[in-house]
């Protein structure tokens, strides 16, 4: 008997070290084994107390739009099922027309840059059940008119305008072609920069249609060589404005649908001009439009008569740095809007009559509004979402629209992001941390309250805490020139502080953005837990020009962008060198775009304090990237050279000491593989040795069938090597 229970023991003993050993797997974490559940294609409805997402039912192997009740989370009926509709085989993305009678159902769809796709699309009628192919050509970016007669599209540059009911297609322009002339789709840079595809929008009434034109016949054209799609190679070329250079030729112009008459507004008083956004108002002959000079110091919000073409400045802002384009205006039923901007030093709602006069600043404080989710007229009652709670938390607010009622709304610590019913009585809140993984709940907008849940992952929650991993350490560390800075830290699980370990430090540092942020960040997390595992501590510091701390915190990079935000990568690696328990011989970096521009620039300019970096698809020279994002912080190359080339890691290649990855696509159109080529002559030519991948016919995300896997292997291999 003795003997059994002594076996018993020692195989629970072996048990328990087996699980308290398990190791994270590269295979595991791209093979997606921690992927996490969501809720597809959410969208709340505008008409009633609902909302719908679409589900893929893999016994039947088909997709559905289903409909929900915000009130009880009931599933009220499938609104399409692709099994019952051969002609379609799957749904990629779907909108409603404004009666939420009809929608169009896109289906293969095929990607052209970061969020522009073509997609052949369906019509499907709620009320007759009937399914129409809207046209036999992939197209882009059809949207209902008000009425849902109607359904604008751009098709090869041009702007087409169905009519439904007649059966009838309308062109609207025909001078569009390829790297010429573009019709009511945005430009590359456009796109990139400025976030939006769709250039045209419908008026009240579906009688107008605005939409500007981008003539970049001028603009010089870059070319990327595909390598693996036959015997020869084969090259795209497409229109890139680089700093300095050339940017396309905007005008605004005004369809009359029912006279089928175009005219263009006069904006002949801006010179090499920007419309950044276009949105009519409620009132159905009022075009409003964002036009930013090309510094991007002013910006006019233009209120524009779609009949006589009049426009009038109704409000301008102006910054000595640059004023940020905002998503979030909303007209009410008398024209005054509601505005964000952060001109008082921190991003908040204002409130404006509809002649531009300010009415009301509606949230104020040293912290930052980051989302607006909309205004509940009925009871004057705005609902957002900011960082109140410190500046890597999010909570969703309501606050009264003079500002002097407000409620915070979620109660969890972390990241918490609303999907509101239409009467505001309810939202769906996605929440996480580093520690929790998404969660879906609806809750009470009037109680704060948790109704129910709708999904979670503890599933992925419980599997990671068999890998025995460490969860990641908030603090903040102030560098010996006195900046205060947000950090994380992740440690082995078994640490003992009085231990030397190696230090692997992560960061982006790109302007307004932040790593150092208290949510569920999934698949590098993953990595650096295994890092850790491994035995490495792994640190990211958000220094000086990453966002949500305020205006003068972000802006202070202007001009100099990666002078300020490397010396606090250097300094934030010296702080940590100092502690008891980090080894500071050996510290290395990684950085991702901007961030593998500053990896790149602190094994460089930092030789005596990091060891080893890693740079993935690095700008290695800003008078190589485009001229919307560099021109906002840095002026043009031929204003400001010293500010590009001083803060160049080409200019710094001499200075390398220690051990450096550089991995690019050949396909990145963003970051051309021509900044990794350029620095490659430099390191070879200051006779300095480093290692590089290239990854043929892979964009600037660098992923594909096993690519991710490779990539990270080698990155993973490196460290262990020569960290």
């Amino acid at each position: 008997m003795k003997n059994k229970v002594q076996l018993l023991v020692l195989l629970l003993i072996t048990s328990f070290t087996a699980v308290a050993q398990q190791k994270l797997t590269l295979e595991e974490i791209w093979g997606g084994a921690f992927r996490t559940k969501g809720m597809d294609e959410l969208n709340a409805m505008k008409n009633t107390n609902q909302y719908t997402v679409l589900n893929y039912d893999r016994s039947t192997n088909s997709f559905q739009i289903d409909l929900f009740d915000y009130a009880t989370l009931n599933k009220v009926s499938t609104l399409i099922d692709t099994k019952n509709h051969k002609e379609l085989e799957s749904i990629d993305s779907y909108t409603f027309d404004k009666a939420e009678k009809k929608i169009l159902i896109a289906t293969n769809s095929e990607q052209i840059f970061r969020h522009s796709f073509t997609a052949n699309y369906f019509v499907y009628d709620l009320t007759t059940k009937k399914l129409t192919k809207f046209t036999g050509k992939a197209i882009q970016e059809p949207t209902f008119s008000p009425n849902g007669n109607k359904v604008a599209y751009a098709f090869e540059n041009n702007l087409y305008v169905f009519d439904l009911l007649l059966n009838r297609e309308t062109q609207i322009t025909d001078d569009g072609k390829k790297n010429a002339v573009i019709n009511g789709i945005t430009d590359w840079v456009y796109e990139e920069e400025f976030a939006f595809v769709r250039a045209f929008d419908w008026n009240a009434d579906g009688t107008k249609i605005g939409y500007i034109r981008f003539d970049e016949s001028n603009v010089p054209e870059f070319s990327m060589d595909m390598y693996n799609q036959g015997l020869y190679p084969t090259q795209t070329v497409f229109k890139y404005p680089k700093a300095g250079e050339k940017n396309a030729e905007v005008s605004l112009h005004i369809y009359d649908v029912n006279a089928a008459k175009t005219q263009q507004i006069n904006l002949s008083n801006y010179n090499d001009f920007y419309i950044a956004r276009l949105k009519w108002t409620n009132d159905a002959n009022v075009l409003s439009a964002q036009v930013l000079n090309r510094h991007q110091d002013n910006l006019d919000l233009l209120f524009i008569d779609g009949n006589s073409g009049a426009k009038k400045v109704v409000l301008n802002e102006k910054d000595k740095a640059y004023v940020d384009v905002t998503d979030n205006l909303t007209f009410l039923k008398d024209n005054s809007f509601i505005w964000t901007s952060e001109k008082d030093g921190f991003n908040h709602i204002y409130y404006y009559d509809k002649s531009g006069k300010l009415k009301n600043q509606v949230t104020k404080g040293k912290w930052e509004v980051t989302a607006y989710y909309g205004f509940d007229e009925k009871n004057k009652t705005i609902y957002y979402q900011s960082v109140e709670n410190g500046s890597i938390n999010r909570d969703v607010y309501s606050i009264s629209i003079d500002g002097k009622s407000k409620k915070r709304l979620t109660l969890k610590t972390g990241t918490n992001n609303a999907t509101f019913s239409p009467n505001f009585q309810y939202f769906i809140n996605t929440y996480s941390s580093a520690t929790s993984a998404p969660y879906y709940s609806l809750n009470d907008s009037k109680t704060s309250k948790e109704l129910k849940k709708i999904q979670s992952n503890e599933a992925v929650e419980e599997k990671l805490a068999k890998y025995n991993v460490s969860p990641k350490e908030f603090s903040t560390i102030t560098t010996e020139k006195g900046h205060v800075l947000n950090t994380w830290m992740i440690k082995p699980k078994d640490f003992d502080p009085k231990k030397k370990y190696p230090l692997f430090m992560f960061q982006y540092s790109g302007p307004g953005s932040q790593q150092v942020d208290n949510a569920w960040n999934a698949t590098d997390d993953y990595w650096f837990m295994m890092l850790a595992q491994k035995g490495y501590i792994v640190a990211c510091v958000d220094g000086r020009g990453t966002g949500f701390k305020g205006a003068e915190f972000k802006k202070c990079t202007q001009k100099e962008l990666g002078k300020y935000e490397v010396e606090d990568q250097i300094d934030a690696a010296k702080v940590f060198g100092n502690y008891t328990y980090i080894d500071k011989s050996r510290i290395g970096i990684f950085g991702w775009s901007f961030g593998g521009f500053m990896a790149s620039n602190c094994i460089f300019q930092g030789a005596d304090v990091f060891k080893t970096a890693i740079a993935v698809a690095p700008v290695t020279s800003w008078r190589y990237y485009d001229s919307i994002y560099t021109e906002r912080y840095m002026q043009t190359p031929q204003e400001n050279a010293s500010g590009y080339d001083n803060n160049s890691p080409i200019s710094h290649v001499s200075k390398l000491k220690g051990n450096f990855l550089l991995i690019h696509g050949t396909a990145d159109d963003n970051v051309h593989v021509q900044n990794t080529m350029k620095m490659v002559e430099a390191l070879v030519q200051a006779n300095k040795q480093f290692d590089w991948a290239i990854y043929p016919d892979k964009n600037h995300g660098i992923y594909g069938g096993k690519t991710r896997l490779q990539l990270y292997t080698k990155m993973t291999n490196f460290i262990l090597e020569k960290l």
